[in-house]
């Protein structure tokens, strides 16, 4: 399907293979755009609304994937509920796919949800929705209409999932952390990306952790890179695949593309998210916190 050893990454020629079935009212596959118009309104993303994959539901990311009161992911009841609402089972085959200022930016959150929920069968396109309206693959804007079906989830499954505990343990036991941001969000020059709302007090990061920017896992043209180019990152900052690993970002959604890249891609066997990531700990009286360069 890729260039990777993986089910859970598909290219875009093998979804338009399978057009018919993610369109049909059977629920073995469901295809899903994940995305927040609030992040994506000033990138080249094409909403929804105006041309998506034939037999997409559009989830976002904050209004269906989050519980916008506790600042959480859904409980596992409104979990249930929105994916039996979108004719979705636990049996499904789900492939994801969305854009943003980084491709599958939102949707690789869903992913990393839909395994905390202990869904078996999640994909991802490679290269996200940019890639497919690049390379001139089919859109549409009819929205499809499935029947309702009954969700059953799992778990939760706490062991891809990192809280404040978990991370101030890290500190004290030298666990690696994985700072997804931007470097200047790393250095504290800035608290959020361009444009979004800073959610935190403080800039900086997390004492001892280093700095690998979504952008640098990826190609140009938004794939991700092999995976011997993938290790080689990691690696170049002291990471290798024997050890336990947490990354983080602003609010967590980056932070899920490197939790995705080291879990699924590289095979890493304890790697966490920090969904709390910086808006927790940035707002947290005396968390400890560093600035500047990690070098």
């Amino acid at each position: 399907m890729t260039n990777h050893d993986t089910d859970t990454l598909v290219s875009a020629g093998w979804v338009e293979t399978h057009l018919e079935e993610f369109q049909a009212d059977d629920p073995a596959y469901r295809l899903l755009e994940v995305n927040n118009p609030t992040v994506t309104a000033d990138s080249e993303y094409t909403p929804y609304e105006e041309g998506h994959i034939p037999g997409a539901t559009f989830f976002d990311w904050d209004a269906d994937l989050s519980d916008s009161t506790t600042r959480d992911l859904l409980d596992k009841a409104a979990f249930e509920r929105l994916n039996a609402e979108a004719g979705i089972t636990e049996d499904s085959t789900i492939v994801l796919y969305g854009g943003g200022r980084v491709p599958n930016w939102f949707a690789l959150f869903a992913y990393w949800e839909y395994k905390y929920y202990g869904h078996e069968d999640v994909r991802v396109i490679d290269g996200g929705k940019p890639y497919w309206v690049a390379n001139e693959y089919p859109l549409t804007t009819d929205e499809p209409e499935f029947e309702a079906q009954e969700y059953n989830a799992r778990g939760p499954f706490e062991s891809i999932r990192a809280y404040q505990s978990d991370v101030e343990q890290a500190i004290d036991s030298g666990v690696p952390l994985v700072d997804v941001r931007s470097p200047a969000e790393f250095t504290g020059e800035v608290i959020a990306p361009e444009g979004l709302q800073e959610t935190a007090q403080r800039g900086g990061h997390i004492p001892g952790a280093k700095n690998v920017p979504t952008t640098s896992v990826l190609n140009d043209d938004g794939t991700f890179k092999d995976a011997d180019e993938l290790r080689a990152l990691y690696e170049d900052v002291g990471i290798t695949e024997d050890q336990s690993v947490i990354t983080y970002c602003r609010v967590g959604e980056r932070s899920s593309i490197e939790w995705y890249v080291l879990a699924e891609l590289l095979g890493f066997e304890d790697v966490e998210n920090y969904d709390g990531s910086w808006t927790e700990w940035g707002n947290r009286i005396r968390a400890p916190i560093e600035t500047g360069s990690a070098d």
